[in-house]
């Protein structure tokens, strides 16, 4: 059950929006085992004043596109299912809609899975 906070500079286009949403979607469904219809995704836009990141930090060249996406999730995956989101996830947003590599930072914050309640007040993820 991930829950997926985007931000970017403000400006993108409603398409491109949704083509991030969308690729990260898939990307998770194909490496993370996130069931269908498991999608709590939000995307905050800032203006340039409010949007401040390291455009060269660790050597890498990032530009005004550059994308901050958060994933919090169960603490139930392998390191190597992180690796394989990771790259999923550039390669799906590469594609569409056409970000650079270079400007796509991904934090993956998890959690002990009774810190959700999906609805009614009810921790649905947590053993008994």
């Amino acid at each position: 059950m991930p829950l997926t906070r985007v931000s970017l500079r403000r400006g993108k286009s409603a398409d491109d929006r949704k083509a991030i949403l969308n690729g990260l979607y898939l990307a998770m469904r194909e490496t993370f085992d996130v069931p269908e219809d498991d999608r709590f995704m939000v995307i905050s836009e800032h203006d340039e004043s409010d949007w401040l990141f390291g455009r060269d930090y660790l050597g890498i060249s990032r530009s005004d596109d550059f994308v901050m996406i958060q994933i919090t999730a169960n603490n139930t995956r392998t390191k190597e299912q992180k690796k394989a989101l990771y790259r999923r996830i550039v390669e799906r947003l590469v594609e569409a809609p056409g970000l650079r590599a270079e400007d796509i930072f991904i934090n993956l914050v998890e959690v002990a899975t009774e810190n959700w309640s999906l609805g009614n007040g009810v921790a649905q993820y947590a053993t008994p």
